[in-house]
């Protein structure tokens, strides 16, 4: 819908006016005409430029830049609604909360009245969210309208003058905001009454046993010019979930890759406690390719953040995506594909799997029911230790809360769960410990029953160190 508005697609049917009067909004360009801009989830800037360079990026005007005249323009914008910004500043050097800035002042310098935000505090702390809430009303109180897109109901509580509701591309309802509470709002996105409470099970103290230990790893980056971690250490324990927060980039997917074997790690150690022969036996995972960890008798799972890009074949239907994880477990020439197929039709009843038939490739599927193929086929070669990297990105309240269930019951069956995520009520609310990252450090291992939201924002900031019990 949002990306109709801006431009990107054009409808089929139906009409779009602005201020009364019926337009054609064809292509971005239009939509700037019209004064719509709109900041992606995604960030489209150019590293090398400046935070002044990226925001006059594409305006029609001279061959050269004023960069007096620019750099004044953007200071105006910033002193105008107080946001905090360098304009001279090069975007490799920014936060991912200026980052976002550059793409907000950069509709704004276009004169854009329309400001469309697509999910702006996914990857904001707690303080960076309310600052830029403080900017957004200032916005409101100068004629801006700004539409925000989010997940997150609280939010929508906090900030917004009118809410409307969608569900499955359809318009439920528009009520003002005083009107709604977070429960009214998602029994209309769900279409029927659900809880909203997220269960922490009780698993005794007793049986948490260390699967994992990790010590002193340090990654470097794709370039190798920084660490993407630095001297990390924690544990993971059989029937706990281990949160992790951290703005985005913090190191959270070169954590989870290392584990799986999927990125170099230049130091440390990743000790994992493994049962193949029915006896504890320390192994030692750096070094080991995905396949070495698997032939080893690790039993690990691995739900990654890109579900095509790593977690599954978009063109193959359900059956071949389950059959990659087990086939080489197949005897004799044959690959046996019934087992698969059982499994499949098991996980779309287990799961409420919304698909034609286990054969419709995968990519046909909505956002919601790829991620639970992915997380059920994880699941089901019942694992030791369960990576989770974003699991529920994307999906509504009532395939969320299928996710939560699921990671919860194989807490209780004693498996070792890392749940990396982004919205921060979540983590405190489904982890045993929380652990806190900024900038590929551990700035913090706490217990989220005896912290609050300000103390682990801050420690996403890097401003502040939490309890470090590994």
């Amino acid at each position: 819908l949002m990306n109709t508005l801006a431009g990107i697609y054009f409808p089929d049917e139906g009409t779009i006016a602005v201020n009364g009067q019926v337009v054609a909004v064809c292509n971005p360009n239009d939509a700037f005409k019209l004064k719509i801009g709109m900041v992606h989830q995604h960030f489209k800037l150019i590293d090398v430029f400046t935070a002044a360079e990226n925001i006059v990026l594409g305006l029609e005007g001279s061959v050269t830049i004023n960069r007096s005249k620019l750099s004044e323009g953007v200071k105006k914008i910033i002193n105008r609604y107080g946001f905090e910004l360098d304009p001279d500043k090069k975007v490799y050097d920014m936060s991912v909360s200026e980052k976002q800035t550059v793409e907000i002042i950069k509709t704004l310098y276009r004169g854009a009245e329309i400001l469309i935000l697509d999910e702006p505090s996914a990857v904001l702390t707690p303080q960076e969210t309310e600052m830029l809430f403080e900017i957004m009303r200032a916005m409101r109180d100068d004629g801006k309208s700004i539409i925000l897109i989010t997940h997150k109901l609280q939010e929508v509580l906090d900030v917004s003058d009118r809410v409307t509701v969608l569900r499955r591309g359809e318009y439920i309802d528009t009520l003002d905001t005083k009107d709604a509470t977070v429960q009214s709002l998602t029994d209309m996105m769900v279409g029927r009454s659900v809880t909203l409470d997220i269960d922490r099970p009780y698993f005794p103290e007793e049986d948490k046993k260390e699967i994992l230990k990790i010590e002193n790893l340090t990654t470097l980056s794709a370039d190798g010019q920084r660490k993407s971690l630095d001297n990390v250490s924690f544990t993971a324990c059989a029937g706990e979930i281990l949160g992790i927060a951290g703005i985005s980039g913090s190191g959270q997917r070169e954590l989870c890759e290392a584990i799986a074997g999927l990125y170099p790690v230049e130091s440390g150690s990743i000790m994992y406690e493994c049962m193949a022969t029915g006896v504890p036996v320390r192994e030692e995972l750096v070094g080991k390719k995905p396949k070495d960890i698997a032939n080893c008798g690790v039993s690990m799972a691995f739900v990654p953040e890109d579900r095509f890009g790593m977690g599954l074949a978009p063109s193959l239907d359900m059956v071949d995506n389950v059959m990659l994880k087990s086939y080489k477990n197949s005897k004799g020439p044959l690959v046996d594909r019934d087992t698969p197929k059982k499994v499949s039709e098991q996980m779309v009843k287990d799961l409420s799997i919304v698909t034609p038939n286990v054969h419709t490739p995968v990519r046909r599927l909505s956002g919601g029911n790829v991620q639970k193929v992915l997380v059920g086929r994880e699941i089901h070669s019942q694992p030791r230790l369960l990576i989770t990297a974003y699991p529920v990105r994307g999906l509504d309240i009532n395939s969320s809360h299928t996710i939560y269930d699921l990671l919860n019951e194989q807490k209780l069956k004693g498996v070792a769960v890392i749940y990396i995520g982004e919205d921060l009520d979540v983590l405190m609310q489904i982890s045993d410990r929380l652990l806190v990252m900024n900038n590929g450090k551990v700035t913090g291992i706490v217990d989220p029953r005896e912290t609050d939201k300000n103390e682990v924002g801050l420690m996403m900031l890097g401003t502040a160190k939490g309890e470090i019990s590994a």
